[in-house]
C-alpha cells in the first residue's frame, strides 16, 4: 500500500570529494544512492508519503547498497526484483565549485535495463494517489521502454495522476531524434508535464516557456497541466484552460551540487498536491525543495523533512 510510485533505475553513485579535480585525476570519492527517480521518491518519502520504488536490480554489493539505502528512507520495495544474471549500476561524479558535475555511467546492460515487466502486474493501486515518470528509464534498453508503457497503461485504467520529467539523457538514446518522439510520445500519456527549459529548445525548438507549454497542453488530451522549470527564476504554469502565471524561485547564497534539483522539484510539487495544496502552493514547494537540494553534496542528501520545509519557507517568505 503507498500514496506514490514510480519505475526507475537506482544507481550506487561515487562522488568525489575532491573539488574541481577531473575523474581521472580524483583519487577519494563517497558512496551515494542516486538515480532520478529514486531521488524523487527519497523526496516524497522524507515529506512523510508512503512510497513504492519498481526496479530490478543484480544481487552483487551494489544491489545490496541500494536495497539498505531504500529501506533507510522508508521506501517501499514490494515490487523490487533480483536477479544474479545482470549486475547493478553504478556511475562516477566529480565535485566542481562551479556550474554542473560531470558524471560517467555504467550501466549499459544492467539489470534494470533487463526488467521484466510481469512485476507490474502485481501491483496494488488501491492506495495510489500519484505516480512519477522520467524519460530516463525507458531509455535504458528497449526492454525497459515497453515496461514502461505498459506501466502507463496501468496507471490510465487505475485512474492514477501522472507527473512527467522529460530528464534527458542523450547518452542513452540510439539519437536525438528517436528521443525526442519518444519523450514527446511518453509525455502526451501524463496530467502533468514537467519540462526544463534547456529541454525544451531541444524537445520543441523553443526556449519560450508559453512555446514550450502549449506545446504539451496540444500534444495529449491527458495533459492538463505544464509546469516549465525555468532554473533560478522559478516555474512558468500553464493550463489547459487558459490560465497561466510564474512562481519565482528563491535566492541561494551558496551552491554545492545541482544535480538532483529537479528532482528535488517534483518531489515538493507531488507531495503538495497529495496533500490537496493550491498548483500555486505545490509550485512554490517545489521550487524550495529544489533550493534545498542543491546546497547539499549528495543527489538526494538536501531533500527536506516537513520540519525542515517549514522552517526553510518561514525563513524565505
Amino acid at each position: 500500500m503507498s500514496e506514490f510510485l514510480t519505475i526507475g533505475e537506482p544507481i550506487a553513485l561515487f562522488g568525489s570529494t575532491e573539488v574541481d579535480k577531473s575523474l581521472k585525476d580524483a583519487s577519494n570519492f563517497q558512496k551515494y544512492l542516486a538515480g532520478a527517480e529514486v531521488n524523487v521518491t527519497v523526496g516524497v518519502s522524507r515529506l512523510g508519503h508512503s512510497t513504492q520504488y519498481i526496479t530490478r536490480l543484480g544481487k552483487d554489493p551494489f544491489g545490496d547498497f541500494i536495497v539498505d539505502q531504500l529501506a533507510e528512507n522508508n521506501i517501499g520495495t514490494d515490487y523490487i526484483d533480483e536477479t544474479d544474471e545482470y549486475w547493478t549500476a553504478f556511475q562516477l561524479k566529480d565535485r566542481v565549485s562551479d556550474g554542473d558535475p560531470s558524471i560517467f555511467y555504467f550501466r549499459k546492460g544492467s539489470a534494470a535495463a533487463h526488467f521484466d515487466k510481469a512485476v507490474l502486474d502485481t501491483i496494488d493501486f488501491s492506495d495510489v494517489k500519484m505516480a512519477h515518470l522520467s524519460g530516463i528509464f525507458p531509455a535504458i534498453s528497449e526492454e525497459a521502454l515497453d515496461a514502461f508503457r505498459h506501466l502507463i497503461t496501468l496507471l490510465e485504467k487505475n485512474h492514477v495522476r501522472t507527473t512527467f520529467d522529460p530528464n534527458l539523457r542523450p547518452q542513452l538514446w540510439s539519437s536525438q531524434e528517436h528521443m525526442v518522439e519518444t519523450i514527446n510520445d511518453l509525455a502526451s500519456h501524463a496530467e502533468i508535464v514537467l519540462p526544463g527549459i534547456n529541454e525544451g529548445e531541444i524537445l520543441v525548438g523553443s526556449r519560450d516557456p508559453e512555446t514550450i507549454a502549449d506545446f504539451y497542453l496540444a500534444n495529449g488530451e491527458a495533459t492538463q497541466t505544464v509546469i516549465v522549470k525555468l532554473g533560478t527564476d522559478g516555474a512558468y504554469i500553464k493550463q489547459k484552460d487558459g490560465t497561466s502565471f510564474t512562481v519565482p524561485g528563491f535566492k541561494v547564497d551558496h551552491v554545492v551540487d545541482t544535480v538532483g534539483a529537479g528532482d528535488g522539484f517534483a518531489a515538493g510539487l507531488i507531495t503538495a498536491l497529495i496533500e490537496g495544496e493550491s498548483l500555486k502552493d505545490a509550485v512554490i514547494r517545489a521550487n524550495a525543495v529544489g533550493a534545498m537540494a542543491v546546497q547539499a553534496p549528495g543527489d538526494n542528501d538536501g531533500y527536506p523533512t516537513p520540519e525542515e520545509l517549514a522552517d526553510f519557507l518561514a525563513k524565505n517568505k
